[in-house]
């Protein structure tokens, strides 16, 4: 009995080992191995009606399936990040040669403040304009540097992309067609009762679909809005700040309004009122009432989880992980709540107090 025992840990030992050192050895290329999982759950339902439709051709099915991903996910996002990549860059040249003065904008702002909120920003030692604008000018200059840096490395960096792009279609495609056969082996390989098992996958599907289908969708519908609103008023870099507004729609409670309010605001104290009136009814009517009317159909109630948690699990996942965060923090705070209140089920089953 007791060499059984021994036996057993060291074979679980020697598992968490090789497993850790597979991780290991994937890390190069976490964020294909991720992407290529989260697609490959997401189009999931689209290869079955293939599969059906192509009279059970697995082959065939996965590869239809691999080139829609492709032009409905992949392609526009490399697309995207180009164009936003050359916008930083171009927003860089401004600013650092003067064209594009962020400071004063704000100081044109503050002097067209009424006396009352003026004094009130003097109480709170807000008055200094001069350090105030070196420091905005300085954000911006460094936030434009960062892209315009990216346009750079993205170019010397070509090879490691190519590489990793060829790795996730690749992964993609046998996970699309051998999906079924590797999510059967895993539950038959976790040391859990058959009903737990199947809630632990439900939960996990649940939550792709929350965190990765829904909240990520409404974030890019929430930024082409955003960005079609700034072209139309003539505002620079449209595209640029439609991107912004999509990630900080991810965040709950300030949102995409992190944006557009301050320049409502401006266009309001400059005497643009029209532009600042459209620009607040804009933002409110459509872009706010996005979020209130999609996310019930996309995300869905069960897997709604509270603001606080999503806020804390995204600016953390964004720490860790950088852009792939948005989608890992969430992911892993969803996951996290889905195992404890499968735990807290398995208790009350079990009748402990």
């Amino acid at each position: 009995m007791g060499n059984l025992i021994f036996e057993q840990k060291v074979f679980l030992s020697l598992l968490v080992l090789v497993t850790l050192a597979f991780g290991w050895i994937l890390w190069p290329f976490y964020g294909a191995v991720f992407w290529a999982v989260i697609l490959a759950i997401l189009f999931a339902p689209l290869q079955r009606r293939l599969q059906v439709l192509f009279n059970n051709r697995r082959n065939l099915a996965a590869l239809a399936t691999l080139l829609a991903s492709l032009l409905i996910a992949v392609l526009p996002v490399i697309f995207i990040t180009g164009l936003l990549v050359q916008e930083g860059s171009t927003l860089y040249t401004r600013i650092s040669s003067g064209e594009l003065d962020v400071g004063a904008y704000v100081i044109q702002v503050k002097e067209m403040l009424p006396a009352s909120i003026q004094g009130y920003l003097q109480r709170f030692g807000l008055t200094d304009m001069d350090d105030l604008r070196e420091r905005l000018g300085s954000s911006a200059l460094q936030g434009s540097q960062y892209l315009a840096t990216k346009a750079f490395s993205f170019g010397q960096g070509t090879f490691q992309f190519v590489v990793s792009f060829f790795v996730m279609l690749y992964l993609l495609f046998f996970l699309i067609r051998d999906g079924r056969d590797l999510v059967a082996r895993i539950r038959k390989a976790l040391p859990l009762s058959g009903e737990q098992k199947k809630k632990l996958f439900e939960k996990f599907a649940q939550v792709v679909r929350a965190t990765v289908k829904g909240n990520i969708i409404i974030a890019v519908i929430q930024g082409a809005l955003g960005g079609l609103i700034f072209a139309i008023l003539g505002i620079p870099s449209a595209l640029l700040w439609g991107v912004l507004m999509a990630m900080l729609s991810l965040l709950p409670a300030v949102g995409a309004g992190l944006i557009w309010v301050p320049v409502a605001i401006y266009f309001l104290f400059s005497g643009s009122i029209v532009s600042g009136v459209v620009l607040i009814a804009f933002g409110v009517l459509v872009i706010g009432l996005v979020d209130n009317l999609l996310r019930p159909t996309l995300v869905g109630k069960d897997t709604k989880m509270p603001d606080y948690i999503v806020l804390i699990s995204t600016l953390g996942g964004l720490a860790l992980f950088g852009l792939n965060g948005f989608v890992i923090g969430p992911l892993i705070a969803a996951l996290f709540i889905a195992c404890w209140d499968l735990f807290a089920e398995r208790e009350e089953e079990a009748g402990v107090p």
